[in-house]
């Protein structure tokens, strides 16, 4: 890969001596899941630096756009049932907000991936419902009523008419853009006035990631920065929102899907005996190390 330096892409700090993690990837063990969500984890990672001015863990050099934009567009797809119950978890969480916005006339999802929240979102009242996807194996994945919903492609802001939307939202999706903070800013001009952006996205300063140190699923070759509270918080700031509110996630999610992301000798057999026996598919409620973070242009 033809790689590029960047200072923080939250803060602009130059950060490239600060180092948090030598870089650990081979592309040629890259498979057709490398870019794809919820993925059994490779533990592989870009170099790694930490940003001491806004707690941002964040790689350089990275892909040019374009490599990333490819990469994506061609990532497989077999976390329908994860992606279900991820939708499940968010829109507890928007319900929580709703009652704040203007109406519920537009709402885009940022890197929908099968459309599982679209479909939560028309299911709670909201209409002018869009979601954006690279990758096309998600969005034929998706449910007939829910595929045309979809425009595939990386996000852009032209793509959409300004002050349109009543809610934007982006889960588990911050991490792989090459500039986070300039699709947040997009977020904000696309809402409505009092409209809310909600984000999912990884902690570093979560115990989970603590534990598990540079094994954690969350040091990633697709991950280009890894937030925390403060670090998102500053992320919205930096973009006009206010009211912003950061929380940790509890994630229910099948055990199966649990088992896969640890760090464990013969993995897939395990994972592939709890499916058969049929506990596997037990959900189980945990907090991963995720954060929730809103916020509303006023």
């Amino acid at each position: 890969m033809q790689l590029r330096e960047r200072p923080c892409p939250v803060c602009g700090a130059d950060c490239s001596e600060n180092l948090f993690a030598e870089a650990n990837y081979n592309t040629a063990k890259l498979d057709a899941f490398g870019y794809a969500s919820r993925k059994t984890p490779e533990r592989m990672h870009l170099r790694l630096v930490r940003c001491n001015a806004c707690d941002l863990i964040y790689a350089t050099p990275i892909p040019s756009t374009d490599v990333l934009a490819d990469a994506y567009e061609v990532a497989a797809f077999d976390s329908g049932e994860e992606a279900a119950c991820a939708a499940r978890t968010y829109i507890a969480h928007i319900k929580r907000h709703a009652h704040k916005l203007p109406d519920r006339i537009g709402a885009l999802d940022i890197g929908t991936g099968d459309g599982a929240f679209l479909e939560r979102l028309l299911e709670n009242g909201f209409s002018g419902v869009a979601g954006v996807e690279p990758s096309e194996a998600p969005i034929k994945a998706a449910k007939e009523h829910i595929r045309p919903l979809i425009r595939k492609g990386i996000f852009y802001e032209s793509a959409f008419q300004q002050e349109s939307f009543s809610l934007v939202t982006c889960f588990q999706t911050m991490e792989h853009l090459p500039d986070p903070s300039t699709a947040c800013i997009a977020a904000f001009r696309l809402l409505k006035r009092g409209g809310l952006f909600a984000v999912a996205c990884h902690n570093h300063r979560a115990f989970s990631a603590k534990l598990l140190g540079l094994n954690s699923p969350i040091f990633d070759i697709e991950h280009l920065q890894l937030f925390s509270p403060r670090s998102v918080t500053r992320l919205f700031e930096k973009a006009g929102f206010k009211e912003i509110d950061v929380r940790q996630v509890i994630n229910t999610y099948p055990l199966h899907y649990w088992v896969k992301l640890l760090p464990l000798p013969a993995n897939a057999k395990l994972v592939s005996m709890l499916r058969v026996a049929g506990i596997g598919y037990i959900p189980v409620p945990i907090p991963a190390g995720n954060i929730f973070a809103v916020g509303f242009k006023k």
